[in-house]
């Protein structure tokens, strides 16, 4: 106990710490927000669609038109006032709620570093991120040098838990003993250069497969030794700018990389605010009260919440196991369980309209309703295929027919197994309510993927 005491009441870092995460933290949010508006994406996911997906609970959640561009705007302001320090804590819950409520309109959209995101940021507003080198700490009249360890600490082990999850996840039959999804997704980039030859050789596939596990399951304990820290952030570097070669995967590897600096020495953050501000000639000679240790004035509550945060995370992945079935197949509890990169799933999905009194019925063109990217999310997720049921069914209600039901012939091929039902054909999915229930109209699969 007085080991714990003293780790949380007089166990300090440099302040440098957290400043240099706040200003690579805004920089990065800032930038892939502006890229995701100069892309055209705002108006392809969130305003041209006529429905949207919704998570379970968040319903209420729904897109504001092209208003929505007004939230990207709020969240660039909020990113631009994080990096300068600028009423930190509440820029950066402004920044939590609207990159939140965006990625919350259409769960088509879901990646799991859009959900790393959130939750980092999250974290992040209860963090002093702003003790020293910002608009606060200047206008305050007051910076300090030192910071509680644990609050860099906590962003670590929020990483931590991001690699380890992965690599655990990719613990499994299929990943390690057939290679696969990366056998069919490296089969198609013998363009690539240098390394495009391999892409078609069976030992490629499976080096490719383990060393991503090992990786996963190794770099954050690497990370956190000082003797292996620099050859382990070499390998953070080489392997994300290796996955962002092969794979379109956005700003993910750019942001890993950079989180993995918080994991350096306070020194090399010291020197990279010191940088900062001799390119950008900033005076950090202002008359300022220096003061040498941040205090925490609610300390007890911000320790709960964290613990509780942290404690939720740590948890949340594994509850697939309240269901039964194959994870990758049922996908119920799959979704922020950092299980990355580790399904190819295709398939196809037709709904069909019925009257239940006169037997009477009509096929749909989901082209009518929904974009191809959110056909294709929806022709193999469960949720998705029974939320889709219920817009129609409504729809359909509300154009006058009666006694309507909907059913769903669907077909999913898993990691180049050959296709097969999904969907139980004879249940009326506008009867079935979604809840975090087991979803008994999923059609069970013969074999069984091995693992976490």
């Amino acid at each position: 106990m007085k080991r714990i005491k003293k780790y949380f009441y007089s166990t300090y870092t440099e302040a440098a710490s957290l400043a240099a995460f706040r200003v690579i933290f805004g920089v990065l949010m800032l930038w892939s927000l502006i890229r995701f508006v100069s892309m055209g994406w705002v108006e392809q996911f969130y305003i041209a669609p006529k429905w949207h997906f919704t998570y379970y609970g968040f319903s209420w959640v729904q897109s504001l038109g092209v208003y929505t561009y007004g939230l990207f705007a709020i969240a660039m302001l909020a990113c631009v006032a994080i990096i300068i320090g600028f009423k930190y804590r509440l820029s950066m819950l402004v920044f939590f709620l609207t990159f939140t409520y965006i990625e919350l309109i259409d769960k088509t959209t879901y990646l799991n570093h859009y959900y790393f995101i959130s939750i980092l940021s999250f974290l992040l507003c209860f963090l002093p991120l702003n003790a020293t080198f910002s608009w606060d700490s200047y206008t305050q009249n007051k910076s300090y040098k030192y910071i509680p360890v644990w609050t860099v600490d906590t962003i670590k082990i929020l990483l931590s838990i991001v690699y380890f999850y992965a690599g655990l996840a990719k613990l499994n039959s299929d990943w390690l003993l057939r290679a696969q999804p990366l056998k069919i997704w490296l089969s198609t980039k013998t363009h690539v250069p240098l390394v495009g030859s391999f892409m078609n050789e069976n030992w490629f596939h499976y080096a490719m497969s383990w060393s991503g596990a090992l990786y996963d399951l190794c770099i954050p304990f690497l990370l956190w030794n000082k003797k292996t820290r620099r050859l382990a952030f070499v390998a953070v570097v080489v392997f994300h700018l290796f996955t962002r070669l092969l794979f379109n995967i956005g700003m993910f590897p750019y942001i890993m990389i950079c989180a993995c600096f918080i994991f350096f020495e306070s020194s090399f953050h010291v020197q990279f605010l010191k940088t900062i501000s001799r390119i950008g000639k900033f005076n950090t000679n202002y008359k300022v009260d220096f003061k040498e240790y941040y205090h925490f004035k609610r300390l007890e509550i911000n320790l709960f919440i964290i613990s509780l945060f942290l404690f939720i995370q740590l948890f949340l992945p594994f509850r697939y196991l309240c269901y039964p079935g194959e994870l990758f197949w049922t996908e119920q509890g799959f979704r922020f369980s950092w299980r990355v990169m580790l399904i190819e799933k295709v398939g196809i999905v037709t709904y069909t309209v019925k009257d239940k009194a006169t037997g009477a019925f009509f096929e749909v063109d989901n082209r009518d309703f929904l974009t191809s990217f959110q056909i294709k999310q929806m022709s193999f997720q469960p949720d998705f295929i029974l939320e889709y049921a219920h817009m129609l069914g409504d729809h359909f209600k509300s154009q006058g027919h009666k006694n309507v039901q909907i059913f769903a012939e669907c077909y999913v091929a898993l990691n180049g197994r050959l296709s097969r039902e999904f969907i139980n054909s004879n249940v009326d999915l506008y009867q079935e309510k979604e809840n975090f229930n087991n979803k008994t109209w999923i059609t069970p699969i013969n074999y069984e993927i091995k693992g976490f």
